[in-house]
């Protein structure tokens, strides 16, 4: 274990068992549809990465930046578009994948975003939910875990870009960033 971390939440075995668990279930839901998937960067994609690995359909993966945290450990409320999708939307069953909902203001702002441009749908995967800190209104459809109001790393999740490497998620220990 990293000497940042204060203690693991999830080990490496437990996030793979979640993404091939949701990977099955979005495969039983999209049964003979193509499935857009847009990645939220750059915390989701080694979840998305896992994830997609287990969806027996036909995939077109797309990635889309934006931000709300900056270097900090506190979500600033505003999102900024950094960089946007490479592919048209239109009549797409799409799903969002996101490493972490938080407040749901980055989420609520993609969904209000793509909704403009035609999707046939559009559903959202987290792999972490942080439902005590929601301010947005927002549906998960495919959920991984519930977790306490702790900033956590690893697993693609990053602090100022760093512990993105870690093969497990870990609750940072607050003496780092305080």
């Amino acid at each position: 274990m990293h000497n940042d971390i204060e203690r693991v939440l999830f080990s490496e075995a437990a996030l793979a068992g979640k993404a091939k668990e949701l990977g099955k279930i979005i495969t039983e839901d999209y049964a003979g549809e193509e499935l857009t998937i847009i990645g939220v960067l750059k915390g989701s994609n080694v979840f998305t990465a896992d994830l997609i690995r287990h969806i027996e359909l036909p995939v077109i993966l797309d990635f889309i930046a934006v931000s709300s945290y900056g270097r900090s450990t506190v979500s600033t409320g505003t999102v900024r578009l950094i960089k946007d999708l490479d592919f048209s939307i239109e009549n797409k069953n799409i799903l969002i994948v996101e490493d972490i909902v938080d407040t749901g203001l980055t989420l609520k702002y993609l969904m209000d975003n793509f909704q403009s441009r035609n999707p046939k749908s559009i559903k959202i995967c987290s792999l972490l939910d942080k439902p005590e800190r929601r301010k947005a209104d927002i549906k998960i459809d495919y959920k991984g875990f519930d977790i306490p109001d702790e900033f956590v790393i690893g697993y693609g999740i990053d602090y100022a870009e760093k512990y993105r490497n870690l093969p497990y998620i870990g609750i940072l220990k607050r003496s780092v960033y305080e």
